[in-house]
């Protein structure tokens, strides 16, 4: 049986550059710049696969979990995003996505994620002497990814909880912490 993978993603260079690494090896592959299109293809035909975005343009990826595992119940889903947050990982996980893989990723770190048990990039078993607590500036990035997932991705009423003026928070989600 031939694999087929959905890739929904709004940066439509690196959907079809993905798509094309994939169908070289073997897979048929399907793009979908938005929800509507990623919604109308997946109720088309069956995939094996699939990525979803976490972020398309102004929507987010973590509502189209749902409703792409209603439609495609056996398939695989991964979220990409280029923002990874323990926040978000966990709410992606548990509305249905099998695994959740951090931005910039080829077609090989995309196969091994989707390929791997359900989570397994999330609860690796490290080796305690191998410790680093995070740095103060990702327990920040964590902390406000948190309340934001909490206030549905509205960022005045994030600025609001975390006693906050708007335009500052727009500029820590700006920025991406460095590091652990």
């Amino acid at each position: 049986m031939t694999r087929s993978i959905l890739i929904v993603d709004d940066d439509e260079a690196f959907a079809s550059t993905l798509a094309l690494s994939f169908e070289r090896k073997g897979f048929k592959a399907s793009v979908a710049l938005n929800k509507e299109q990623a919604m109308l293809v997946a109720g088309q035909q069956q995939f094996t696969d699939m990525t979803l975005d976490l972020n398309l343009g102004e929507q987010s990826g973590l509502q189209l979990i749902t409703q792409l595992r209603g439609l495609q119940p056996n398939a695989n889903i991964l979220i990409l995003t280029g923002y990874a947050s323990i926040a978000t990982t966990v709410q992606a996980i548990k509305l249905g996505a099998d695994n959740y893989l951090a931005k910039p990723a080829d077609s090989a770190a995309v196969l091994r994620a989707l390929d791997d048990d359900a989570g397994a990039d999330i609860s690796r078993d490290d080796d305690p002497s191998d410790f680093q607590p995070m740095s103060v500036s990702r327990l920040e990035w964590e902390h406000i990814q948190r309340v934001l997932n909490e206030h549905d991705g509205n960022v005045s009423a994030t600025a609001r909880a975390l006693n906050m003026h708007r335009r500052t928070l727009q500029r820590k989600l700006a920025k991406r912490p460095v590091g652990r």
